[in-house]
């Protein structure tokens, strides 16, 4: 008999883009996960949930504590060290690889629901072959690499921000979910601020309800850690770390580099504040003018990342939305820009041994403070719009940078924007 080769046919154009989205994943994740390895990551925050975890199943100390070569202390509300108990009966390295795992897929989560902030899907998830592939990029973005490095939160706690502020209007229990974020970790309750500037009291309520509900549950089962937490260590913001470290990009760390002051006070106090009021202002302005929650939550949250005492690298993982935002709004040099900002690592790249971050010279100032440069930058930008919307209202031509950045919606897009975040899930 003649030999016959047997062929399989060809994949169906169809699915070649589910192939190759499929396999960039699988490199991506491979290729993290071969760099751990060889770094030996610690996952040194993920050690101290677990030490969290320890203190409540044996009565220790919650906030006396400190572990892994750096003496990282407890700094999360008790709610959260009963949330972490669960991971004290598993194996630290079966702990790591379950970590991984976990952050992985919250990744592509929250890359989903950032589409969906972004408008784009409606109530759907993106297309399989858009969410791998975006997936596969997102996770080298410096905020989320360094996330799945420490094993960090990050993007539970604003997966849960962004699910419940993308449901329906009315929708039952809206706020619930942003009250237990902000329970695990203080700092999402600046959107319960958002939702009552923007007259969502009924959802606001709702939110600061769940917030105080994860507050009581921690003081009923750990009274004395809360007591010490609320009264004492919730103010002791250096016990979180240095605020002058190029790990730390919030307002407060670029000013004290910037002036080579490791506690800079009212040069950082007075700023944060006005950044507080303009970035709230802006926000709640964007809602009303858009219609749709799009700019009101991402500028809710940088507000948040820059007037925070400290806001690690890796808390900026809110980047994601940003790029998603700002890809549906068809502003791709803008995306590209930002993508660098955040992939570039330039923080890492200057001389940060010991207190040599405190004497910077001042081209060295502009890498050592990527973040909290950006972020003014955003607002700025959300102030231009907003002036060349007045404009376009009366009918004076506008030309200027407003019309290139983020926050403004062409002319005729306004209608657009009404009606289409009505049958999405906002």
């Amino acid at each position: 008999m003649p030999n016959r080769t047997v062929t399989s046919p060809p994949a169906p154009p169809a699915s070649r883009p589910l192939l190759l989205s499929l396999s960039l994943l699988t490199v991506s994740l491979c290729s993290f996960a071969a760099l751990c390895i060889l770094l030996r990551a610690p996952m040194a925050d993920l050690l101290v949930y677990r030490a969290e975890g320890e203190a409540v199943v044996h009565g220790g100390d919650l906030y006396g504590f400190t572990v892994t070569e750096w003496r990282l202390p407890a700094t999360y509300p008790p709610f959260a060290a009963v949330l972490f108990v669960p991971t004290t009966v598993i194996p630290v390295p079966a702990l790591k690889a379950l970590f991984l795992a976990g952050n992985a897929l919250l990744l592509a989560w929250v890359v989903a629901l950032s589409a969906r902030l972004a408008g784009r899907t409606a109530p759907v998830p993106p297309p399989l072959p858009l969410l791998c592939a975006a997936t596969a990029l997102a996770l080298w973005l410096e905020p989320v690499f360094q996330t799945l490095l420490f094993g960090q939160v990050n993007l539970a706690i604003t997966g849960l921000v962004l699910w419940d502020l993308t449901r329906p209007s009315g929708a039952r229990a809206k706020g619930l979910a942003l009250g237990i974020a902000a329970g695990v970790k203080l700092t999402p309750a600046i959107f319960i601020a958002y939702l009552f500037l923007t007259a969502r009291r009924k959802e606001a309520a709702t939110a600061t309800a769940s917030f105080a509900g994860t507050a009581l549950f921690g003081a009923l089962l750990l009274p004395a850690a809360s007591m010490d937490f609320w009264t004492r260590r919730l103010f002791e913001t250096g016990r979180v770390g240095k605020a002058w470290i190029v790990d730390n990009q919030s307002l407060q760390g670029l000013v004290a580099r910037a002036t080579g002051t490791a506690a800079p006070g009212l040069a950082w106090a007075l700023p944060a504040a006005v950044v507080a009021a303009a970035g709230l202002w802006l926000a709640v302005r964007a809602h009303r003018v858009h219609g749709s929650d799009r700019w009101g939550v991402l500028l809710t949250a940088f507000t948040a990342l820059l007037v925070c005492p400290i806001s690690w690298s890796h808390h900026w993982v809110w980047c994601v939305p940003l790029l998603a935002l700002l890809l549906a709004e068809g502003r791709t040099l803008l995306a590209a820009t930002a993508a660098l900002v955040f992939t570039a690592r330039t923080m890492w790249l200057v001389p940060h041994a010991g207190d040599r971050d405190l004497h910077l010279p001042a081209w060295e100032q502009l890498c050592a403070s990527p973040y909290p440069l950006l972020g003014p930058a955003l607002l700025a930008g959300a102030v231009a719009a907003r002036r060349g919307h007045r404009r376009r209202r009366s009918g004076t031509p506008s030309g200027g940078p407003g019309a290139a950045l983020p926050d403004a919606l062409p002319e005729g897009s306004q209608s657009s924007a009404s009606s289409s975040s009505a049958s999405m899930i906002r």
